[in-house]
């Protein structure tokens, strides 16, 4: 492990709970903490302040950069500009665009003037064709002030009924909107003591933001987060990586700020530690990915935050272009992955490549948790060999494992920062014990010694049963498949619910496949349609099945999608992360299409079955 990368070491207790239960806590008792997130960037705006504490890329090819003397400066201002309206914790401030340097001071004026920020996809904006979720959230919210990048793409989120008397701020570009206000009005206000007084009176359960799930069982939900669950979460963090204390963190991030891993996890490690935060403009898509690889060619961080969608798309160019990679790995310290379970293949695959620069293996690591938890809850604060594992509780957070179907535990959660509730004074789902149930499935490594980690065992709503009574763990499989096609797809649909055998639906991964068909302007379409990719698939999955014990394990077909996941049918979030149940509801006629007897020339049959070019049919 290098020695820039000091972890604390786990000292972890298990005890018995109540009904057979147990509960996991650490023995490092959570130091004390912020009362205000705000008090972080006043700290560093005493102790650094001509340190660098935001950049973003501007239209020129530069970068704008802000630092902590700046950044307090501003943020006062635009604190005093939010009293001066009136504004405080009974109110609400949303934000359509995306991360930006404005954003992140508007966010920390509002944390100064105690009014509580919403930030909410773009793509809720931008992306969606009925705005469903956009509606309903601002219906929920009611904000007094709404922040755009700039207004013209927005027109028709702004002219939602709910959104209508709000004061529309832009932070760029035109200004056609009715009642419009600069940016810079704001940033320019002069601050008085007014700022210092209700900075002061604000205690760690004033709410500081609303940060809407994703909804992937439901409309989203606002979850309340309080600066006691923001600044409670960092100080856990920084107890188990006392690295970040020695070398101020610095990142070059594209997660976005309205999902709590970008927002509470990353923006804030940051400003805890006093580090710098490149704004990463780009996104793990095909063609927005460039704009991530551009900045990595010039920018070094220290630690890489990622979901596992996000190293799929960077792999493929960390793999091929030794410069990259060189700039990329010059200072890094340590790779994390959230926010979905990351496969095997991926994990050996950036071993591989930090092997190939460095002639070692970079140190990985995971945690996990929800928006309800602000996020952290568990954490690998030691070094794994392999995905999957999530880690011990963090200091001052118990986990409870209580039993559920299938032989599953389901991880709860209680600690200060867990959510007291949701936006409509909706309480969460908590237990006799007061532990929030996650819905999320643990193990533990090994019951004899929790310090080595619990694994994450997937999520309880998604798993089902066969025909036969048959239990299938959605997760485990999952992963055990994307693993076994060595990353020719992107993400797969486990189906099988009362069927007689595990099916899949999957989407290409549009890199890897067309590196296999030699055609670098291959279509989904074309991808989906294509015989030698079905070949292949069917092949690995096959290798996969004869090693497999049991129907649940076994992939017996396999039909590939020709559309992309569907923003507005709840399959997907803006962080690649593909729901289940969801993309089950919308694609029923694709899953009939997957069983249907005989099969389709479309669907490859993947155990006890041939299956060619031309057609398909069952041995």
């Amino acid at each position: 492990m290098s020695a820039m990368l000091t972890l604390a070491t786990p000292r972890i207790v298990c005890e018995p709970g109540s009904d057979g239960d147990v509960v996991l806590r650490s023995l490092q008792p959570l130091a004390a903490y912020e009362r205000n997130v705000a008090d972080m960037l006043r700290r560093w705006a005493v102790e650094a302040p001509s340190r660098i504490f935001m950049t973003e890329r501007e239209p020129d090819g530069g970068r704008r950069e802000i630092t902590y003397g700046a950044a307090s400066g501003r943020a006062r201002a635009i604190a005093q500009a939010l009293l001066d309206r009136g504004l405080g914790q009974a109110d609400a401030i949303m934000v359509l665009s995306g991360n930006s340097v404005d954003h992140g001071l508007l966010m920390l004026g509002a944390y100064m003037a105690g009014v509580p920020i919403v930030p909410v996809s773009p793509a809720y904006s931008l992306l969606s064709q009925d705005l469903g979720k956009l509606r309903h959230i601002a219906g929920l919210v009611r904000p007094r002030l709404v922040l755009v990048a700039d207004q013209k793409p927005f027109a028709a989120a702004l002219a939602l009924p709910a959104l209508h008397g709000a004061e529309v701020v832009a932070s760029r570009g035109t200004t056609e909107h009715a009642g419009a206000t600069p940016f810079a009005e704001l940033a320019s206000t002069v601050p008085t003591a007014a700022v210092e007084e209700r900075c002061r009176s604000l205690g760690p359960d004033a709410v500081a933001k609303v940060l809407f799930t994703s909804g992937s069982t439901d409309l989203p939900k606002g979850v309340l987060n309080t600066h006691r669950m923001l600044c409670s979460n960092q100080q856990a963090l920084a107890q188990i990586w006392p690295f970040c204390a020695q070398t101020p963190p610095v990142l070059v991030d594209w997660l976005p700020w309205h999902h709590t891993f970008g927002a509470n996890h990353n923006f804030n490690l940051v400003l805890k530690h006093g580090g710098t935060l490149h704004i990463d403009e780009g996104k793990p898509l095909p063609g927005l990915i460039d704009a991530t690889i551009a900045n990595l060619r010039q920018l070094s961080p220290t630690i890489c935050f990622n979901v596992p969608a996000g190293f799929a798309q960077l792999l493929s160019h960390l793999e091929r272009d030794g410069e990259l990679r060189a700039t990329f790995l010059r200072r890094l310290a340590l790779i994390c992955y959230a926010g979905a379970s990351l496969s095997q293949d991926l994990w050996d695959r950036l071993e591989a490549v930090a092997s190939m620069q460095t002639g070692a293996p970079v140190a990985m690591t995971s945690s996990w948790g929800m928006t309800e938890t602000a996020p952290l809850a568990t954490a690998a604060h030691f070094r794994a060999d392999r995905a999957g594992l999530i880690g011990v509780p963090v200091p001052g957070v118990e986990i409870k494992l209580a039993a559920a179907e299938g032989g599953k535990t389901e991880m709860r959660v209680r600690g200060p920062n867990v959510t007291q509730g949701y936006l409509g004074l909706t309480a969460p789902d908590v237990d006799a014990d007061g532990f929030l149930r996650t819905g999320d499935a643990g193990r533990l490594v090994d019951p004899a010694d929790p310090n080595l980690g619990l694994v994450f065992d997937g999520r309880l709503v998604e798993d089902f049963k066969l025909s036969s009574g048959t239990f299938v763990s959605v997760g485990k499989l999952r992963t055990a498949a994307l693993y076994a096609c060595e990353s020719l797809l992107q993400d797969v649909v486990v189906c099988g619910h009362d069927r007689d055998e595990v099916g899949l639906l999957g989407w290409p991964h549009l890199g890897r496949a067309r590196e296999l068909l030699g055609r670098d302007d291959a279509t989904l379409p074309e991808l989906a349609s294509s015989p030698l990719l079905l070949e292949t698939l069917r092949d690995r999955l096959r290798r996969h099945n004869a090693a497999q014990t049991g129907s649940s394990r076994r992939v017996m077909r396999l039909l590939l999608l020709d559309t992309p996941p569907s923003l507005d049918a709840g399959e997907i979030t803006d962080k690649g992360y593909v729901n289940q149940r969801a993309a089950l509801r919308h694609r029923q006629a694709a899953v009939e299409r997957l069983y249907a007897e005989p099969a389709d020339a479309s669907v490859a049959v993947c155990a006890g079955a041939e299956n060619t070019a031309t057609g398909a049919r069952r041995a």
